[in-house]
């Protein structure tokens, strides 16, 4: 697979924060708010310290949890056990292992716990899904291509309840819609994955890490389902604090997303008033709500707890109790040696708010790392890329804008210098009048501009009218603008966030997960267009 390095800004919708971090910043709350550059080694020296008794604890949990572990993934138990560090990574629990930069995600932890190993300084990659988030909604879905559109499917029996989304039980109807997968995945090798894994009686939580073990094997990921008690009693200091220093803690978040917002940023995460970082799972109905507190007071749902009565709770059952987005961090590196963590945009905003966390909690912070970006192209759609001479940044577009942009491209030279001639005479004179009618009177000069837009938007128009022309007249311009919309920009969105990562393996064959893996290195900082 070869590949192109393009800016991140050729992306839509790309932050400020993001832009500049992944920059050398100059804004010193940028360098406040990090663990480290993301072009820097040194994260890989600054594995935290674990006690003996905490480590095989840990490495027990992980052993029961990563049952039949390949060759590598036992050596990377050992090397845990033995004092390794951590690079970690993260994603919500889906359907049919989620997007395609979950697995960009893992490929990008795997790659960085190789470079730390390789460097003397060994490394092990561990997953971290999100199985105590509630928004079923959200996970409940996955887009797979065809030839000609966009299928998405989703489980309809599955009803949102609130609750934790790992230990969702799958039903019955997971084996229709992965029969249906298989179908538009034309039955290739990765569906008898999918068949394993995703069952009937299986939770969400099992069958996502159970796929990404598997895809990952030759790597030796390791996954961790923190939902389970053994974790929360590892990371019972951090859930202390929260409740013990909530005010403390909830002011210095606030303080941190007001500077971010006065500095000409984003807060990811905006805590609300009488919000905690915690949320309390309901002991009967399994139910996630926000614990909020006011006056020395806590309440979950219709619970209301005294600070005492919630430090009881978290003694006797530390598993009901779990970190909002801006404290699990913190709450991952209490359990785990995390030298590095591998994030996305949003994520990595979400640590510019919770350093201040880090740094009262922990006493340390953990350096974030972007996760590899990338957009796939497979060679029917490299050719018609290099037909038309289309970059990525034009192919994210919707399917008319690019099938005009072609019809441009697509005119004769006698139509294009014509429109270009006339275009640019009129530019031209008009600059002249609009000067001229300034030195007379100003208003004069404010009506003038009005009137010299609506006569540059009609020029627009005749360009659009003669591209559209063409693009009429040929119609493999339409077809071909429908192709590259649908594979790199489907619905609307970027790939690696709207296509499932199985619809690729089930096209690309076994050595996949190792090529992405050889992609996700530090060479690109940006985004890259990579060609199957």
């Amino acid at each position: 697979m070869r590949s192109e390095c393009y800016p991140i800004t050729v992306l839509p919708g790309v932050s400020r924060l993001f832009r500049e971090y992944l920059a050398h910043w100059d804004n010193p709350i940028l360098a406040e708010s990090f663990g480290g550059h993301p072009a820097d080694t040194v994260w890989r020296e600054k594995s935290p310290e674990l006690t003996p008794e905490h480590r095989a604890r840990l490495v027990s949990l992980l052993e029961a949890q990563n049952p039949d572990p390949s060759p590598a993934a036992r050596r990377h138990l050992e090397m845990l056990r033995d004092g390794a560090g951590v690079v970690v990574s993260g994603q919500q629990v889906g359907i049919l292992g989620g997007p395609l930069y979950t697995l960009f995600k893992a490929a990008t932890a795997i790659r960085r716990a190789q470079e730390a190993t390789e460097a003397g300084i060994p490394h092990v990659p561990i997953f971290w899904p999100a199985t105590e988030d509630h928004d079923l909604d959200e996970v409940n879905q996955v887009l797979l291509l065809t030839k000609n559109s966009a299928e998405t499917l989703r489980l309809k029996s599955l009803v949102h309840r609130n609750n934790a989304v790992g230990g969702v039980v799958l039903p019955e109807e997971i084996t229709a819609l992965v029969e249906q997968a298989t179908e538009l995945l034309a039955w290739a090798p990765i569906t008898e994955t999918l068949k394993r894994h995703y069952a009937p009686g299986k939770t969400l939580a099992k069958a996502f890490t159970g796929l990404l073990r598997d895809i990952f094997a030759a790597e030796g990921l390791l996954t961790i389902d923190a939902a389970e008690r053994g974790y929360h009693e590892l990371g019972s200091p951090v859930l202390l604090a929260a409740i013990e220093q909530a005010e403390e803690l909830e002011a210095a978040v606030r303080a941190r997303s007001q500077a971010l917002v006065d500095a000409g940023y984003h807060a990811q995460v905006l805590l609300p008033e009488h919000g905690s970082l915690l949320f309390l799972f309901d002991e009967q109905t399994g139910e996630r709500h926000a614990l909020r507190h006011k006056d020395g007071a806590w309440k979950a749902g219709h619970v209301t707890y005294t600070t005492e009565e919630l430090k009881t709770l978290l003694t006797a059952a530390p598993e009901r109790f779990s970190p909002n987005a801006l404290l699990r961090p913190v709450f991952q590196d209490q359990i785990l040696p995390t030298s590095a963590y591998i994030g996305g945009p949003a994520e990595i905003a979400y640590f510019a708010q919770s350093g201040v966390l880090y740094d009262t909690i922990l006493g340390r912070r953990t350096t974030v790392l972007p996760r590899m970006s990338a957009t796939l192209v497979e060679p029917a759609i490299a050719k018609v890329m290099d037909q038309h001479e289309l970059g990525l940044k034009e192919a994210f577009s919707s399917a008319d804008d690019l099938a005009l942009r072609l019809g441009a491209r697509a005119m004769p030279i006698e139509g294009k210098k014509r429109l270009q001639a006339a275009g640019n005479a009129l530019d031209r004179e008009l600059d002249a009048l609009l000067g001229w009618m300034q030195s007379v009177d100003g208003e004069l000069a404010k009506s003038g501009k009005v009137s010299a837009s609506k006569m540059r938007y009609q020029m627009n128009r005749l360009r659009r009218m003669a591209a559209r022309f063409e693009q009429e007249k040929n119609a493999s311009l339409r077809k071909h603008a429908d192709a590259v919309t649908l594979n790199l920009f489907p619905q609307g969105h970027v790939q690696e966030r709207a296509v499932a990562g199985t619809w690729f393996l089930a096209r690309t064959g076994d050595d996949f997960p190792a090529e992405i893996v050889s992609h996700a290195g530090q060479e690109c900082s940006g985004h890259k267009a990579i060609f199957l």
